[in-house]
């Protein structure tokens, strides 16, 4: 099972790379606006999960570069995603609001909504 995870993860990250959305084109002043936004989010995420690469996509194509917190690669956020979130599910996005209050979403359909209205 795990070589087959592994060919198809490998699959999904070529066409991935071979298929990349472009960002849009904005204003400088526009884009700073739009990083201050998303200043306090990040996305727990493992780079061949095919819902972390729907999001991913979806940041590319709005232009959003949030971080990414690799949960294989840091033990650190793995942990985080744990005891904060509730779950080892990605992706999910780690929300936290203007009062400190941290709001976790795991859904991609729901990351991807939430994006997209932080980008228009």
């Amino acid at each position: 099972m795990f070589i087959i995870r592994w060919i198809l993860g490998r699959i999904i990250l070529f066409f991935d790379f071979i298929f990349t959305p472009r960002s849009p084109k904005r204003a400088a002043a526009e884009q700073q606006e739009i990083n201050q936004r998303i200043a306090n989010l990040s996305l727990y995420q493992l780079p061949a999960c095919p819902f972390c690469v729907k999001v991913r996509r979806a940041m590319k194509r709005n232009g959003l570069p949030v971080e990414l917190r690799n949960i294989n690669k840091d033990e650190k956020y793995k942990q985080e995603l744990i005891s904060e979130g509730g779950k080892r599910t990605v992706p999910c996005l780690r929300i936290v609001n203007q009062d400190k209050s941290v709001h976790w979403l795991y859904e991609s359909c729901e990351i991807v909504t939430y994006l997209e209205k932080i980008a228009s």
